[in-house]
């Protein structure tokens, strides 16, 4: 008789997860403005309540728009919430923008939050990492491992799917916000990242978006920009006066040269 081919486990269900939570002590969250960490931000003060923290950094590499997301997430859950200045400009590592770039951001950023948690009584340090995260070259979770964060949504096996659908029905603010990285993302490997540049990239992206985009990414490539929003929307930045707009806006901003993307934003690892 044939047999069924094995499957791969469903997701455990949001009370198996509580428990899990619940068994690790007091724990800290490491909450960006994204929706995964907000999920768990909400899963751990609902199993943890008064013991359950979170923490965001903020600094030259992290958009002020998503600290302030993050802020308003983590008063929507109730959460005790810290904001935590670090700068991952100080590692070498990081400003010369190798390849695994993002392995030293990490570590420092693990650092900080460690730091914070310390003297707190931390038992457990908790991140947003899920299934959809592992299928990618993600150094950053190397960092993070080597740093003992836990991902409770990898232990849940919850998807990306699995988070937005718990987050809408929760009713998080940012359930279906576009995932976000690190400014350095857009900065071409072997760029030296510094702090005037990431400047740029974030007032830019910020104009565009302020012009009714959902998502943006300006890639920097020495003094180039290449302005990409999602698929839906490159018409609209492709339309005139728009697109000239876009344009001076950028050169005003110390961009030479300035394209917009035909074919709008396209996956990268951690961008």
């Amino acid at each position: 008789m044939p047999t069924n081919p094995p499957t791969e486990p469903g997701p455990r269900t949001e009370g198996e997860l509580l428990e899990e939570l619940r068994a690790g002590g007091p724990s800290l969250v490491a909450l960006s403005g994204g929706v995964d960490s907000a999920a768990v931000a909400l899963l751990a003060f609902r199993a943890l309540g008064s013991e359950a923290f979170a923490v965001t950094l903020c600094g030259p590499a992290v958009a002020a728009e998503e600290v302030e997301r993050a802020t308003t997430v983590a008063h929507r859950i109730g959460i005790r919430h810290a904001v935590v200045p670090v700068d991952p400009l100080a590692e070498s590592g990081y400003r010369s923008n190798p390849s695994n770039r993002c392995y030293f951001c990490r570590s420092v950023e693990t650092r900080a939050v460690r730091e914070w948690g310390t003297p707190r009584g931390i038992a457990r340090y908790l991140d947003g990492v899920q299934l959809d995260d592992l299928g990618e070259d993600r150094p950053g979770i190397v960092a993070m491992d080597e740093a003992g964060f836990h991902h409770p949504l990898v232990w849940a096996r919850w998807h990306k799917t699995d988070v937005r659908s718990f987050a809408r029905v929760a009713g998080l603010p940012n359930w279906d916000a576009p995932s976000d990285a690190c400014l350095a993302s857009r900065i071409r490997h072997g760029q030296e990242v510094t702090v005037p540049l990431l400047g740029r990239i974030e007032t830019a992206e910020r104009g565009i978006r302020d012009r009714g985009f959902r998502r943006v990414r300006v890639r920097v490539e020495g003094d180039r920009a290449r302005v990409e929003v999602d698929a839906a929307e490159v018409a609209k930045l492709a339309s005139e006066p728009l697109a000239s707009e876009v344009r001076t806006a950028l050169e005003r901003l110390g961009f030479t040269e300035v394209v917009l993307d035909p074919l709008g934003y396209r996956l990268r690892p951690g961008a």
